[in-house]
């Protein structure tokens, strides 16, 4: 199982209904104007490589290249913004923004309450472990095991490991502490992240337990109910598919070993 970034198809968490609304944590990552229409996008910058900041505290990554390539085939102003990730849906649904790109999965749940454009990438999950130690999916039973909360990996550890105790995190950096402090057994996260933070110093102790969990998980662009940004993004995302941005931004930060 991998994780499969549709390139020419169309490619985290229930939804909060009780999160609170929370301040931009950075500055905006804004394009130049191309012309008069401004699209305020809202992300959650604790996702690296999807959206994160540098060491400039800068918004970086997939999600922002590709929001920004978005844009500009819509010839608009792109204003992208970090938000806390429960205030992500109820900031959008009160108009403090007009789209949100941030890893989020489009779930049938969420889309009671928000549109999802056509999906850019496909997510798998995995489970990482310490290094020697036995840990597996299948024998979760009174283990420890970290989420981010609100997310799918949370939601699929609840419906499928009840007996698994569950320590959910309001950032996904906060759980890859625990994990590395050792106060948590085991994580469970969407692949690509994951994978990246196997590859820094503190995930160096640090792999994937068995094989990575298909749940059919789409990831898209989630907006306001009936907007009609919702086909002047697909539009744009076709677009980008068909003249090879896309494939380029995906091969800048993707391991091509897991992509196909």
């Amino acid at each position: 199982m991998k994780l499969k970034l549709l390139s020419a198809l169309a490619l985290t968490a229930l939804v909060s209904a009780c999160g609170q609304d929370k301040p931009a944590e950075t500055t905006a990552a804004t394009t130049e104007p191309a012309g008069e229409k401004q699209i305020r996008i809202a992300t959650e910058s604790s996702f690296k490589p999807f959206s994160y900041l540098d060491a400039s505290g800068n918004l970086v990554g997939f999600e922002i290249d590709l929001a920004n390539a978005l844009c500009e085939e819509m010839k608009a102003k792109c204003d992208i913004q970090s938000q806390d990730w429960e205030g992500l849906i109820p900031g959008l649904n009160a108009g403090k923004y007009d789209a949100i790109m941030a890893g989020m999965s489009a779930t049938e749940e969420r889309a009671k309450v928000v549109d999802f454009s056509d999906s850019y990438f496909n997510n798998t999950l995995v489970l990482l472990g310490k290094k020697g130690v036995e840990l597996s999916a299948a024998a979760l039973d009174g283990k420890n095991i970290a989420v981010q909360q609100a997310t799918v990996s949370a939601d699929h550890l609840a419906a499928n490991h009840p007996t698994a105790v569950v320590k959910a995190y309001d950032k996904q950096d906060n759980a890859y502490l625990d994990l590395s402090a050792g106060r948590v057994d085991g994580m469970m996260s969407d692949i690509v992240p994951a994978l990246d933070w196997l590859k820094t110093e503190t995930g160096a102790d640090f792999e994937v337990k068995g094989e990575p969990i298909d749940i059919n998980d789409t990831v898209a662009i989630a907006l306001r109910k009936d907007d009609a940004l919702k086909g002047e993004f697909n539009a744009a995302l076709a677009k980008l598919k068909e003249n090879g941005k896309y494939d380029e931004l995906v091969g800048k930060y993707f391991d091509q070993n897991i992509v196909k």
